[in-house]
């Protein structure tokens, strides 16, 4: 009974005001590179360890849900951070407050690829920038293991076997963490099939008439319902929607060619926020302001929906030793797939030695210096970029 109402004054009066984790998520948006690995280790380094208002279990609950549920990582592990207090309202705020800074700025870079033709610069910011967002990554993969990992043993093996699987098939597999969650259930639990609580988890899908888009109804509604079914059905980071979106905008519509759609990367790689704001700028390069609003209210509606619909059952049973024993499995998937992609994203960023270095650096004053800011970090190679680019690529 006591801890009933420990809870219960927990969530009632938490230890911040909706405003101030708003005003973190604004921030955050603003000045978080690296891509979906660093945001959510940020989010774990603010709200969990410095600030205390998030508790590590909610923290665990909000990433393994985020894993589970189509849609990009790093918003929806933002979102679950604002609903844990605050519920649907806080979840809402939370959401626009993340995304709003990295949309605007890539609506202004829209503009001034078209209005210029191209951003030639790109190149050399990106050859910087790229190599250190590797170290920034890498330094936050390592904190997430050590706090989910730790030194259990069947944690360690779905790690390791997530991490090789996300580097040998340069892919996010979906049903793996699935998998995972139910062998720690099982290996934890020895659970009685036939009960149990675990269809709560099961994210809600789409009706089917939504993927359903015709040729008749205009570029405006294609672009909305194509972005919609992105969102809805691509499982696992930011990152992960590459490959979708180039299959529907550069070979099945041919909204924009190959050059297009690699600007349109290198533009998300660059800005803070999520990644998957690259539909942004793609929408803006398709149908102006217009098509970048459809394209970003197409990707993020599905996985706020996916977010704040489970979230119930996730707080209700949550604590209950089979879904703790689940959370804990797909949570070390989700590390190590997180992980695995650190090193596939090297393999692309990481092209000669003075990037290596760059991104040795990066991790090395970052884990030397704990209060140094990683938007320092990143302007710093972005000026190195733009100075060894040319001349080493004469």
């Amino acid at each position: 009974m006591n801890s009933i109402s420990k809870t219960t004054s927990i969530s009632t009066h938490p230890a911040y005001s909706l405003w101030q984790l708003v005003l973190y998520f604004l921030r955050l948006g603003t000045f978080g590179f690296g891509g979906p690995v660093a945001l959510v280790g940020y989010m774990h380094r603010d709200l969990v360890e410095r600030h205390g208002w998030i508790s590590e279990s909610d923290y665990k609950e909000g990433l393994a849900l985020a894993q589970l549920a189509p849609g990009p990582l790093a918003a929806q592990t933002a979102i679950y951070m604002g609903y844990v207090h605050y519920r649907l309202l806080g979840a809402t705020l939370v959401g626009l407050a993340f995304v709003l800074p990295s949309f605007l700025m890539v609506l202004g870079l829209g503009w001034a690829y078209v209005s210029y033709g191209g951003l030639e610069w790109m190149q050399a910011v990106f050859y910087g920038v790229g190599a250190a967002v590797i170290g920034i990554v890498a330094i936050s993969a390592h904190k997430l293991t050590t706090k989910s990992v730790g030194k259990d043993k069947l944690k360690w093996a779905i790690f390791l076997t997530l991490v090789a699987v996300t580097v040998i098939t340069q892919s996010e597999i979906a049903w793996l963490f699935l998998a995972a969650g139910m062998l720690s259930w099982v290996v934890r639990c020895k659970p009685r099939f036939g009960s149990g609580h675990l269809a709560a988890l099961a994210p809600a899908q789409l009706p089917h008439v939504v993927l359903a888009a015709s040729q008749d109804w205009g570029t405006l509604t294609q672009i909305l319902l194509f972005f919609a079914k992105a969102g809805a059905f691509v499982f696992g980071s930011g990152l992960a929607i590459v490959p979708f979106l180039y299959g529907g905008v550069v070979t099945e519509h041919q909204w924009l060619n190959d050059k297009q759609f690699v600007d349109a990367v290198a533009v998300a790689m660059i800005t803070p926020g999520p990644v998957v704001i690259t539909v942004g700028f793609i929408g803006y390069l398709i149908a102006g302001v217009k098509g970048a609003c459809l394209a970003a209210l197409g990707t993020f509606l599905p996985c706020y929906l996916f977010t704040v619909l489970p979230a119930p059952y996730f707080k209700k049973y949550g604590k209950l030793p089979a879904i703790l024993a689940f959370v804990d499995g797909v949570t070390a998937a989700a590390v190590g797939a997180i992980t695995g992609s650190v090193i596939v994203i090297a393999q692309r960023s990481i092209i000669d030695i003075t990037t290596a270095l760059l991104a040795i650096v990066s991790a090395v004053l970052l884990w030397k210096f704990k209060k140094l800011q990683e938007p320092v970090i990143v302007l710093g190679a972005a000026a190195i970029g733009l100075a060894l680019y040319p001349l080493l690529h004469q």
